[in-house]
């Protein structure tokens, strides 16, 4: 066994050590105690894998303990292989150790929980490009002119606002150049921007997120849901209050509707009337299936729509990066309420993401995750039309989830039968708008991009065993139009 090194290390400033903060009970036997907290901070992260010990001098002096107290617990851990000791550079943290006892804590039983995660809203983690990411990152690092470093402009860098308005022009039809976008954290950080500028009376759809709901309720806006059918938001009577109007015309959120032409003109048509606003929320518009894709609302009326877009599903929510497409009216305002830097998204990542785009490594990326959710998208549709084709499938033209719709009084019992089973995901009634009168659509909203590929085959196993289960006996029929076009 090695025994640990009390040297300090050569004269690299660190001659210490770390500094270490450990709690040891007031009585009982203080080397086990001392292990004991040694273990603790190492499986908590605390001390990482690297991290050099001070010497065993030097800690019992801190700890109030006989020196061969500390030496003993040392020479146990490195013992255990917890930490390393090598002639002439201490002793040391083991690389990994961390990670062996997690795997460790893993064998021994957990508490029961969902086995598989099919919520809605998650992009695949594991597809996320580390490669060509890490290079936009070195390059724009090494490009960036020396005021990047400094404080900059609340609209965002001038880079990726050109390349966001060169992309957007070209991808999604939007209709703007770089001085009409704004960058900001994510799509709820510019909603709060627009709640702010424009407070009072929204028109909403009736089905949506429940965290965006909140978001325009904190800022006073006083809500007028507008019924959703398979064909979007249903924009030919607009409550007569509402100035400015939140869409999801791409893919209705959650139903998974495309707004209609007619609707969409409808729509436009009421904004230039009334001078009122639309927000157009385009948070999964490059992932079409079936379809052609469809262009963005902004495209018919730059005067009137603000285009807002983010990473969080085409590429990662790990990166909090979203833009605004804004009329030139509104930019002042939107600027003003953003404020001073507080809620300005890093410049850094601003760069990469430019340098993502203008190399083209974003197309590649979107058109990869593209054929990859189509396929989950197919298998999912192919296990239930099996196991259940009394379930209507609907919303897959495009996105990352899909709707399967129920009949009356089934929604409850189905999601408590999937919550046995393992199952995480949504009912589509939680998705109703608290101030939407019409009784709630039942079905369950289910996520299909994250899971890893062996454990999305047993999503599916588990969940189409629990709908058959649910709904044997009902005898209602197929549906005609459950095909992947649906």
């Amino acid at each position: 066994m090695s025994v640990p090194d009390d040297r300090p290390d050569r004269d690299d400033g660190t001659g210490s050590g770390a500094d270490l903060h450990l709690e040891l009970p007031a009585v009982g036997a203080r080397r086990t105690a001392l292990a004991q907290a040694l273990r603790d901070a190492v499986r908590s992260g605390r001390l990482a894998g690297g991290t050099r010990l001070p010497p065993y001098r030097a800690l019992a002096a801190d700890l109030g303990l006989a020196r061969s107290v500390v030496a003993d617990a040392y020479a146990e851990l490195v013992a255990e292989g917890w930490f390393t000791a090598r002639q002439g550079s201490g002793t040391r943290v083991t690389e990994g150790a961390a990670t062996a006892a997690v795997r460790a804590a893993e064998t021994s039983p957990a508490p029961e929980g969902p086995r598989h995660d099919l919520l809605q809203g998650k992009p695949d983690p594991a597809c996320f490009p580390r490669g060509p990411w890490a290079a936009s990152t070195r390059r724009a690092l090494a490009e960036a002119p020396t005021e990047a470093f400094g404080p900059g402009d609340p609209r965002g860098r001038p880079e990726l606002r050109r390349a966001l308005a060169a992309y957007l022009s070209r991808a999604r039809g939007v209709r703007t150049g770089p001085e009409n976008v704004v960058v900001c954290s994510g799509f709820a950080n510019g909603l709060r921007l627009l709640a702010t500028v424009r407070p009072r009376d929204w028109a909403v759809e009736a089905y949506g997120l429940p965290f965006h709901h909140g978001i325009l309720e904190s800022a006073g806006v006083r809500p007028h849901p507008v019924a959703v059918d398979e064909d979007g938001a249903r924009t030919g009577g607009l409550p007569g209050r509402a100035r400015t109007l939140l869409l999801t015309p791409a893919h209705q959120f959650p139903t998974g509707g495309r707004l209609l032409p007619a609707r969409r003109a409808a729509a436009v048509e009421w904004a230039r009337t009334t001078g009122g606003l639309i927000v157009e929320d385009d948070y999964d518009g490059e992932f079409r299936y079936d379809r052609r894709p469809v262009g963005a609302v902004q495209g018919l009326a730059p005067e009137h729509v603000v285009y807002a877009g983010s990473l969080s599903k085409s590429l990662s929510p790990a990166i909090r990066l979203g833009w605004l497409v804004v009329p030139d009216q509104l930019i002042g305002p939107v600027l003003a309420a953003k404020g001073q830097r507080e809620s300005w998204a890093s410049a850094l990542d601003q760069l990469a993401l430019a340098d993502f785009i203008e190399c083209g490594a974003y197309d590649r990326h979107v058109r990869r995750m593209r054929r990859r959710y189509r396929d989950r998208r197919d298998q999912l549709v192919s296990a239930l039309a099996v196991r259940a084709p009394e379930v209507r499938v609907t919303g897959i033209s495009a996105g990352l989830h899909a709707v399967l719709e129920l009949p009356p009084g089934t929604e409850v019992p189905a999601l408590a039968a999937a919550r046995a089973a393992g199952l995480a995901l949504d009912g589509l009634s939680g998705y109703q708008h608290p101030a939407d009168p019409d009784p709630p659509r039942e079905g369950l909203v289910v996520g299909y991009a994250a899971p890893p590929d062996a454990a999305f085959a047993r999503a599916l196993e588990a969940l189409a065993a629990t709908l058959s289960a649910q709904l044997a006996g009902r005898g209602r029929p197929a549906r005609p139009d459950r095909g992947p076009a649906a």
